[in-house]
């Protein structure tokens, strides 16, 4: 059964294709259709977009403040979310990016209220800028956003195809999980999600879907409620 509403998290690092920097044309493209027929299907849709093609925290060095380098990735992710308002809109998409840094001369700023009625007239909310305080990861942002607008689902769309027990980049016998509980995640400290956001979906109960955005209609099929990579849920 498809979701009503969903929150779909991106990685910035998917957004780069192959070249593991910058944004990949392609790739966009092929977001932006499976976005399409999402809308198509009668299915609330808020993106939030990580920045690490551009920046990542841990890239600073010792001698620079975590909240600098922190801030720098907020800035990162609002570079996402324009391009892909960008590709949506021509797309003919209509599209909103509310960012949780005051950058009103490019975007809203993130108002609840606002948001939930841009979603009553059909449109794409993009979520920049995280949650806008330093030391929160974009997969916290996209946890809170979710229970802010009461989506039905997170939908995490990565490089790797589902929750495995080990790296599968490093172990070729890694097994993937069809299904885990959130304090099974937490417990055995996978890396699906940052442990705030894997908290904060379990304490509201928001399913999350991890699954690979290489996967042919990847975000189309989780959105409608169709088997794919690993479910997170209770």
């Amino acid at each position: 059964m498809a979701y009503k509403r969903a929150i779909i998290k991106i990685s910035g690092e998917a957004l780069s294709g192959d070249k593991g920097f910058g944004l990949d044309e392609p790739t966009i493209k092929e977001v932006v259709a499976q976005i399409k027929k999402v809308r198509e299907a009668g299915i609330d849709v808020g993106l939030v977009i990580g920045g690490g093609n551009f920046w990542r925290g841990k890239q600073h060095d010792s001698t620079m403040d975590r909240s600098a380098a922190d801030h720098m990735g907020m800035l990162a992710t609002i570079m996402n979310a324009i391009a892909m308002q960008d590709a949506l809109e021509a797309a003919g998409i209509s599209t909103r990016v509310q960012t949780a840094l005051t950058i009103t001369r490019i975007a809203e700023p993130y108002i609840l209220r606002k948001a939930l009625r841009h979603f009553e007239k059909g449109r794409v909310v993009i979520f920049a800028a995280g949650t806008g305080n330093p030391f929160f990861s974009t997969d916290t942002a996209a946890s809170l956003r979710a229970a802010e607008i009461h989506a039905d689902v997170l939908l995490l769309a990565k490089n790797i195809d589902g929750v495995y027990d080990s790296d599968p980049k490093k172990n070729p016998n890694a097994k993937k999980y069809d299904d885990i509980t959130y304090k099974d995640v937490i417990a055995q400290g996978l890396q699906a999600m940052d442990t705030t956001a894997i908290t904060l979906c379990m304490d509201n109960n928001i399913p999350i879907v991890a699954f690979g955005l290489k996967e042919k209609d990847s975000i189309l099929r989780a959105a409608k409620g169709e088997k794919i990579g690993t479910l997170i849920h209770n």
